[in-house]
């Protein structure tokens, strides 16, 4: 048998989130930094994330990393997060499954019972600090990039649903942040359809009234994903949060089109950017642990580990601590004859 193509990828989730780790299959893609690497892969590469991420390889909640080598000295690996409709310049989730693959399955070196090393993603370098035991890792504390708040109780006209007071941070990505409870939800499972619907709208409404670009990499511009913020479940913990991801774009006059799927962990540059708002309000100090829950009762720990400046705007520097588990292996192949060599989409579920 010929093959097109074969990749090999470790699945991780991160406190129910899955993160596909590509660790075999692609060599090196051009780019002076990570950053660049991941804009190569959007404009001229894009076909490995549809074929990793959609049907019949991948489903909507998916998302994927690519193990490159890194473009820094102080970098063990570098990695660029692909995901249905963007390449994301960090994720708290995916970083929590790369570190969780890289050092379970060896590619690089594990010392119990704390590893330390430093990857680098397109935002920029990431320290992380691996509690480690019996070959496994146990626990993931990760310490991201500066994460500030752009628009605090910012009015948004939804049609359909009037005016909507948001908060628009950035955490990695640029979210907007809305009350769960004005708009009528727990934030549990069974609300999953109504909470992608409604956080789609806002995320659109937002991205058309509220600007926000990073003061430091134009790049980084426009609101792309949406969270609803509210009371814990467990009184252990501090807030629960529902982070909606896009499957696909928007369109006012096609209802049918605000796919979304809800991202299963407590997401850790959501929760950055949820510390960024609580901190600029003074409702978090550094030093205080932040026990973020998610819709399915898992756990993300933030930390504010000091104040700091982006631009002209004030932000902080965070850590995110979680856990990931490997739960599977496998060869991905393309056919030369397979007539979806790129995956395919159906309205039914995307």
């Amino acid at each position: 048998m010929r093959l097109a193509r074969m990749l090999q990828a470790v699945d991780v989730h991160a406190a129910g989130e899955p993160g596909r780790v590509i660790v075999g299959g692609v060599l090196d893609v051009p780019g002076d930094t990570m950053l660049a690497k991941a804009r190569h892969l959007e404009a001229h590469g894009d076909e490995l994330r549809r074929l990793m991420l959609r049907e019949p390889r991948g489903y909507p909640g998916l998302c994927a990393n690519v193990i490159l080598p890194p473009t820094r000295p102080e970098a063990g690996a570098g990695f660029v997060i692909m995901e249905h409709v963007e390449y994301p310049g960090m994720s708290g989730s995916n970083t929590i499954c790369v570190v969780t693959a890289l050092l379970e399955t060896g590619m690089l070196p594990m010392t119990e019972p704390v590893t330390e090393l430093v990857l680098e993603a397109p935002a920029g370098l990431i320290a992380v600090r691996a509690s480690c035991a019996a070959g496994k890792v146990t626990g993931v504390t990760f310490r991201n990039v500066p994460a500030f708040a752009v628009h605090l109780d910012a009015p948004v006209e939804v049609p359909g649903m009037g005016t909507v007071t948001v908060d628009v941070a950035y955490g990695g990505m640029f979210y907007v942040i809305a009350d769960a409870e004005a708009l009528g939800f727990r934030l549990v499972p069974d609300e999953g359809r109504d909470i992608t619907r409604v956080t789609r709208q806002l995320t659109a409404a937002a991205a058309e009234q509220l600007p926000a670009v990073h003061p430091e990499q134009p790049s980084f511009a426009g609101v792309t994903i949406g969270q609803l913020s509210g009371p814990a479940h467990d009184p252990r913990n501090s807030w629960r949060n529902v982070v909606t991801l896009s499957t696909g774009e928007l369109d006012w006059d096609r209802p049918s089109t605000w796919t979304g799927v809800i991202d299963r962990s407590p997401c850790g540059t959501g929760t950055c950017a949820k510390m960024a708002t609580l901190h600029a309000r003074g409702r978090l100090r550094p030093g205080e642990d932040f026990r973020h829950e998610g819709i399915l009762g898992t756990v993300f720990t933030g930390r504010i580990e000091d104040e700091t400046r982006v631009g002209d705007r004030a932000a902080i520097v965070p850590t995110i601590t979680g856990t990931g588990w490997i739960s599977g292996f496998a060869s991905y192949v393309v056919d030369p004859t397979d007539p979806f060599p790129e995956g395919f989409t159906v309205g039914d579920i995307w």
